[in-house]
């Protein structure tokens, strides 16, 4: 049987589309050489990719500073928002579309200072959004300045004579936050451990909130021991956290951590002597924003809702007396 025009438009038309990584390449990165953002914009790509995820489902929101340029870089849709505020924005996306990705995307300065308002917020409210940190402990947009994680001595443009205050621990903070629901941790030099932990952020739902320890090649080359092998880490372990390479345990050791135990989380996010990697807490039982906003509203059908628009329009109705 010879194949009519109407079989190959209907092959065609109805072919699947199998997404590949350069669906979600957009502009070349503008990143220093051997900055850890390049690390984390592939390891997105490769979620999207695995996951087959249309690239127009997806919204890519950032604040300011070298990890904001983010939404340049993904082929999704994107806002690069003002300075600390991709939260807020993020909030704003996921609650009008809920039906799209919201991946919110800040650097620790952006995040924690700035911004520390909408951090705290956007946790408690527990809105649907995968949520990355670029944590480099400095300010490296604008030529190096102390940033709400610097440590203590650290030198810079804002603290010639070192740092005054011990680093904040943002780990800390979010298990004191009513409502955490998912906060993981990783690096951009534990590339496997990294793709699992935003895979693990990605499919829960609530806000996941993964922080990414980097280095700045340029204005923090030596932090976190330069490439990471000399830096202080245990790993989290446990079958429902995130895999680990045994690879990883020759320098460093593993520990058993239920991630269910917020006050095992706590202990653990406490010790700065090392940097805990993996899942620390992760409750699947916390409701998002989202659904405790819709079972508090009533749901109108079609004809219910032309009863109370009616109701209102005759509210600006003007009475004229005919007699």
């Amino acid at each position: 049987m010879s194949t009519t025009f109407l079989d190959e438009l209907l092959e065609t038309e109805c072919e699947v589309k199998e997404y590949e990584l350069e669906d979600y390449e957009s502009n070349t990165p503008r990143w220093c050489k051997g900055c850890g953002d390049h690390g984390i914009l592939s390891s997105v790509q490769r979620l999207l990719r695995d996951r087959q995820i249309a690239p127009e489902n997806v919204v890519c929101v950032s604040g300011i500073g070298c990890s904001s340029r983010f939404p340049h870089y993904l082929k999704t849709y994107g806002f690069h928002s003002l300075h600390g505020r991709a939260l807020p924005v993020s909030t704003g996306v996921k609650l009008s579309r809920p039906d799209l990705h919201v991946l919110t995307v800040m650097g620790d300065g952006d995040c924690f200072s700035i911004g520390g308002n909408h951090w705290l917020h956007a946790i408690r409210y527990n809105i649907d959004l995968t949520v990355l940190v670029f944590d480099n402990g400095i300010y490296a947009l604008t030529k190096k300045q102390a940033s709400p994680t610097s440590p203590i001595g650290q030198l810079s443009n804002t603290s010639p004579r070192g740092s005054y205050l011990e680093a904040l621990n943002p780990l800390t903070v979010i298990l004191g936050i009513t409502n955490c629901s998912f906060l993981a941790q990783s690096a951009t030099w534990l590339p496997g451990h990294l793709d699992a932990t935003i895979q693990k952020a990605w499919d829960h739902k609530g806000l996941s909130f993964v922080r990414i320890l980097q280095k700045c090649p340029v204005y923090m080359p030596k932090s976190f021991g330069g490439d990471g092998s000399d830096f202080p880490a245990v790993f989290l372990q446990h079958e429902k956290g995130i895999s680990i390479d045994k690879g990883l345990l020759r320098n460093a050791r593993a520990v058993e951590h239920d991630p269910s135990d917020i006050h095992g989380a706590r202990e653990i996010a406490q010790n700065t002597e090392q940097a805990p990697f993996g899942l620390l807490y992760h409750n699947r039982a916390i409701q998002t924003y989202d659904d405790v906003r819709h079972g508090h509203v009533t749901k109108l059908n079609g004809a219910d809702r032309i009863a109370a628009l009616d109701r209102m329009l005759d509210g600006f109705a003007v009475k004229l007396n005919l007699d």
